[in-house]
């Protein structure tokens, strides 16, 4: 069916949040609460799409009396590109912010008598917030993929423009301010939950002159069964025997630990397989019910995982466990841009987590707190603009991968750009392990398909659009990805330089990136001194 351009919807707010994850939700709360009218449009259906929805998941939410240990651990896993005084914020507004949820409906285990929040079920947890958002007033669009944002003269943001799939029709939101909520970017790498997360706001925010950060932190894999490659639950692995084809044990340890890249060096070299055969009785037991989805692939596949020999792979996931994404540049979680504010997975974490993964608890702290600061930094703004709001005169700002403008430009497949960024981004021996000279040829077939979604694509549809802008942005994101790893010459985390294989003490900075025609790269170098575990575990703060 074509889209009915005759019945686009027009509406209007004071603040418009882009998504439908926990993020998303806590913003619009946010604003929301702030007196501000809301609208949130989401790419699928908020409360059941995107990768919290889809399982459960750990909070980073320590009682106050271990926060400072938690601190000095989160401080170390980013390898002196975390910030104390960040880490310090996102615990303390998680753990405050959990006893709403249970105020809102949900149920948190009890010990003794008490609540603990350490972790929630994601589907309970996002049908609460659904709930909340609508006593709340918050107006939801539901299966309505925003495409491109709206910049007014001035140069802020002034809403954003995309379409609804079940009515077949565009729509325009002319808001005071706009919060991108909308995930990171896992390349369609069919991890559970994640097929909504294709850095669409990265392209949005970058159209309006947006800035990334550390977007070399895109890398990152996780373990999955290969007969059923969806879930990627590492934990219950973490008591597996891996075996080659022939049965012999692949080892794997160092000084008593696994090596991170002993995975991926075996998958080079042919199947691997994995047996949890190291697990007890006890940790059977707590493993099947904190990670319970985990084992549904087994339980289908009528495969007992304790006994038998299960065939692994590896899962791109890209920026969502990665943590590169839109740079924020203060503690609202405002962009460069005015008026355009960045929140979870959509943001960059390196604030969080340097350049490592902040998957996990961390990253669901990170979405509850900055979803709150951003919301309330939207509606700041919005209210700043007085009746001013919606006079402003603006401008569509998308471009690749929408309706071409040049009469010279030429038709391209939606899917055959997919596929050529995947060809790129999915080989271990491209992404996982970079060279410069890898990461050149990589960017070079990029540019190539980046040069193709400037052309005209099939528009007869609401789909149409959606998908030609999604090949849009994942061709975007790769090329800033590749091309901010190729910059940082050190290996550090996550980020993985085979040509450089140790970490360089000296480049403490954030890699800077941005453009769309014409890329580029800028060091943020770190000010602050870096810390010790006495400052910190003492008490001080930063």
């Amino acid at each position: 069916m074509s889209i009915n351009r005759e019945n686009e919807l027009y509406l209007t707010a004071d603040v418009l949040v882009i998504g439908g994850g926990p993020a998303a939700a806590w913003a619009a709360w946010a604003a929301a609460s702030q007196g501000a009218s809301v609208i949130v449009a989401d790419k699928g259906f908020l409360g059941t799409s995107g990768a919290a929805a889809a399982s459960g998941n750990g909070i980073m939410a320590p009682s106050p009396e271990n926060w400072n240990t938690v601190l000095w651990e989160r401080y170390q896993a980013g390898q002196t590109l975390a910030n104390l005084r960040w880490i310090e914020r996102v615990i303390e507004k998680t753990w405050l912010s959990l006893p709403l949820v249970e105020d809102w409906g949900y149920r948190f285990p009890k010990e003794n008598g008490q609540s603990v929040r350490q972790s929630y079920y994601g589907p309970e947890y996002m049908r609460i917030l659904r709930k909340t958002l609508l006593r709340a007033g918050v107006q939801i669009l539901d299966q309505s993929p925003a495409l491109e944002l709206l910049l007014a003269n001035d140069g802020s943001v002034a809403g954003a423009r995309g379409v609804q799939r079940q009515q077949h029709r565009a729509y325009t939101v002319r808001a005071g301010a706009v919060v991108l909520a909308n995930g990171g970017c896992a390349f369609l790498s069919k991890v559970l939950g994640c097929n909504t997360n294709t850095g669409d706001g990265m392209l949005m925010a970058a159209e309006v002159g947006g800035e990334l950060s550390s977007m070399e932190a895109s890398s990152h894999y996780a373990i999955s069964t290969a007969f059923n490659a969806t879930v990627t639950r590492g934990v219950p692995f973490g008591w597996a025997t891996y075996t080659d084809e022939a049965g012999h044990n692949l080892g794997g340890y160092v000084n008593g630990r696994r090596d991170p890249s002993f995975l991926p060096n075996a998958l080079l070299k042919g199947q691997v397989y994995a047996q949890l055969d190291r697990a007890t009785p006890e940790v059977k037991a707590v493993i099947e019910k904190s990670h319970f989805i985990a084992f549904l692939p087994y339980k289908k596949a009528e495969i007992d995982p304790y006994t038998e020999r299960v065939p692994v792979t590896l899962l791109l996931e890209g920026t969502v466990r990665g943590t590169g994404g839109i740079r924020i540049v203060d503690e609202s979680c405002a962009t460069t841009v005015p008026g355009l504010y960045a929140a979870g997975d959509a943001a960059s974490r390196e604030f969080l987590a340097g350049l490592g993964s902040g998957g996990g608890g961390p990253n669901a702290a990170w979405a509850i707190s900055t979803g709150q600061w951003a919301g309330e930094g939207a509606a700041a703004f919005a209210k700043s603009l007085g009746t001013q709001a919606h006079e402003r005169v603006a401008r569509p700002a998308g471009q690749a991968g929408l309706q071409s403008h040049s009469p010279t430009a030429t038709p391209f497949d939606s899917d055959a750009i997919v596929r050529g960024v995947q060809d790129e981004v999915f080989p271990l021996e491209k992404n996982y392990f970079r060279s410069e000279q890898g990461l050149q040829t990589s960017l070079n077939q990029l540019e190539t398909l980046w040069q193709q979604v400037q052309g005209t694509a099939k528009q007869e549809t609401v789909r149409d659009i959606e998908f030609s802008r999604r090949a849009a942005a994942l061709t975007a994101v790769a090329r800033w990805a590749y091309f901010s790893a190729l910059h940082r010459q050190e290996t550090r985390s996550g980020h993985i330089r085979v040509d450089y294989p140790e970490t360089d003490p000296h480049q403490r900075y954030y890699l800077a990136t941005g453009g769309l025609d014409q890329l580029w790269v800028r060091r943020d170098w770190i000010s602050e001194a870096v810390a010790t575990p006495q400052t910190v575990l003492a008490g001080a703060r930063s």
